[in-house]
């Protein structure tokens, strides 16, 4: 057994842009942080929202595991593919009948378990089942395999999220939020050994509003109208973090985020 692990996760990918910067950048994460895992939310990766079974594939050219949340079902051909593509996740507590799975169990090279919950909130969101209790059910199936356990919660309230962590402290190694695309300077391991950040960010354009376009967005609030939204071509961002695991226990070690801008304008 190795004596600890190193999870990189990606925030969420935003189209086209996105998947450029994450190919751009990829080899730099790998050496700076020498993952044995990666995970990324790929939710949005298809055009700004959504992910499709091609689109999955490229990105699992760089990662282990796709983790996902509201936006999900909005490509229709993507329903299949989660039926079939066990490390492609969607949020556990959306009903049970719902194709595809909220959790897995990835193993590492050197045959350690890693297990993943994907968890969607609800505070602002779409009053689907209750995360809390979603994340006792898929942690009591994990822990019976692994004591190394990362929870992606994808939600729009930091009080929820915060909430959750403290709920979930000692339970699981890792509570990272996405979904508002800004990463948050409150990067710790609270008292239990569980790392925890609200929200780690995203891969893709930097100026622009949360991956958008900045002009539709603008004129979104502007006219209170249903605006088209494209994903932001100009210089791209690629926010991730670092979780450094004690994998005897599953508690955290070290936490550590980062953010890469591009000095200049791609429009590729």
């Amino acid at each position: 057994m190795p004596d600890r692990l190193r999870i990189l996760f990606v925030g969420d990918i935003i189209g086209r842009p996105g998947r450029r910067v994450l190919r751009k950048f990829f080899p730099g994460l790998k050496k700076k942080f020498a993952p044995d895992m990666i995970i990324a939310n790929g939710e949005n990766a298809a055009g700004g929202i959504g992910i499709t079974e091609k689109i999955a594939q490229e990105l699992f050219s760089h990662v282990d595991v796709i983790t996902s949340g509201n936006h999900i079902w909005d490509k229709k051909e993507a329903l299949d593919y989660l039926s079939r593509e066990r490390y492609l996740l969607r949020p556990a507590n959306y009903p049970q009948d719902n194709p595809g799975k909220g959790s897995c169990v990835w193993t590492e090279k050197d045959d350690f378990k890693i297990g993943v919950i994907n968890l969607q909130g609800r505070v602002f969101m779409e009053p689907i089942d209750c995360p809390f209790r979603a994340a006792d059910r898929e942690i009591e199936a994990l822990r019976k395999i692994t004591p190394v356990i990362l929870v992606d919660f994808h939600a729009e309230a930091t009080s929820e999220k915060q909430a959750l962590g403290w709920y979930l402290d000692g339970r699981v190694s890792a509570v990272l939020g996405t979904h508002t695309h800004v990463p948050t300077a409150d990067t710790r391991i609270l008292p239990e050994g569980t790392a925890y950040m609200s929200d780690v960010g995203m891969v893709g354009g930097y100026d622009s509003v949360i991956g958008i376009r900045r002009d539709q967005a603008v004129m979104r609030f502007l006219s209170s109208r249903p605006q088209r939204f494209e994903p932001a071509r100009e210089r791209g961002a690629c926010s991730t973090v670092c979780i450094t695991i004690d994998p005897r226990n599953g508690r955290a070690l070290h936490i550590q985020s980062d953010t890469i801008i591009e000095e200049s304008v791609d429009q590729s």
